[in-house]
């Protein structure tokens, strides 16, 4: 059971990529899907989304929440998942922070370097 669990994490992250690559247009330079959660019982999926700039990342998030029911049948079609979970849509900040992180140990490291 564990490893169709995994398996159906990684069709749904797989395919919505393609679909939301193809099927809508965003106000974002780029739309990644970065991690798909699907409950055990599979009646729902929590999908992360980074979006670059982040600054558009609202947006981005509801343009899918409004498209999720035509995703979802899409998705349904492509890898033929009985039940395909409900899809809910969250912003992964992890990317943006990760590029905090950097940006203080530029500083730093320049900081040192002037010592």
């Amino acid at each position: 059971m564990y490893q169709r669990h995994q398996r159906v994490e990684s069709l749904i992250q797989s395919e919505l990529n393609k679909v939301v690559l193809k099927e809508l247009e965003f106000p974002a330079d780029l739309v990644t899907i970065t991690s798909v959660e699907v409950q055990k019982d599979l009646d729902n999926a929590n999908v992360d989304i980074s979006v670059l700039p982040s600054e558009k990342s609202e947006e981005v998030l509801k343009i899918l929440v409004k498209n999720r029911k035509h995703l979802r049948h899409l998705l349904l079609k492509a890898i033929n998942i009985k039940p395909m979970p409900e899809i809910s849509f969250r912003i992964d900040y992890g990317i943006r922070e990760a590029a905090k992180v950097e940006r203080v140990f530029l500083e730093i490291e320049k900081k040192e370097g002037k010592d």
